[in-house]
């Protein structure tokens, strides 16, 4: 069976709700990404930092889970650290209510190809999330989560088709995709219980 690796990114975040301090924001939505990771079956888990936020990430790890500190947080950069797996995937870190399938999705595809991405639901900018057989392709280009496109991670590849496009999910990253959150549905305690103390249902 091939060993995998599932990476939190923990990249900045630009937005918090009105009345949430944005450093507390941003450690919720991390802290419920690595517990939703950590029970995903069949693969590992791990957290990427730049060095400037190692203290965020071993705050919020499980004891015995892995921090990669990376030069520039992109998933390329990310694929680089890694060692001795043969599938990874990265994703970002403001999706607290992730389902869980939809990282399975991410990774189904490299069985037959060598990289997979994730959109944001809606067609917003951005990438939810990237997977690639390791190594990476020596044609994927440097993928800025934040803005790169399903068209960008393809323009230099061989066919089109080595790139998959998985089920995608909406980022939080703003006031719309808050009003998207689902109080039925069950995880992102973290970020719920910071949405309840500002006054917003959670």
């Amino acid at each position: 069976m091939a060993r995998r690796v599932v990476v939190a990114l923990l990249g900045p975040v630009h937005w918090s709700p009105p009345g949430v301090d944005l450093a507390q924001w941003r450690a919720a939505l991390a802290e419920d990404v690595i517990d939703l990771f950590a029970t995903l079956n069949e693969v590992e888990v791990a957290v990427a930092v730049t060095p400037a936020d190692r203290a965020l990430a071993d705050a919020l790890v499980w004891p015995g889970t892995a921090v990669y500190e990376v030069a520039e947080p992109t998933p390329n950069a990310v694929f680089a650290a890694l060692e001795g797996y043969d599938q990874a995937a990265v994703l970002v870190s403001d999706v607290p209510d992730l389902p869980a399938l939809t990282v399975g999705k991410l990774l189904r595809p490299l069985t037959s190809r060598p990289v997979a991405v994730a959109p944001v639901e809606g067609g917003g900018p951005g990438l939810l999330g990237v997977a690639v057989r390791l190594p990476a392709p020596d044609w994927l280009p440097t993928l800025e989560l934040d803005t790169a496109t399903p068209a960008e991670a393809r323009a230099n590849a061989p066919r089109p088709g080595d790139v998959a496009v998985t089920t995608g999910w909406r980022r939080l990253r703003g006031p719309a995709d808050l009003a998207t959150l689902d109080p039925a549905f069950e995880g992102w305690e973290a970020t719920r219980a910071l949405l309840s103390g500002s006054g917003r249902p959670g």
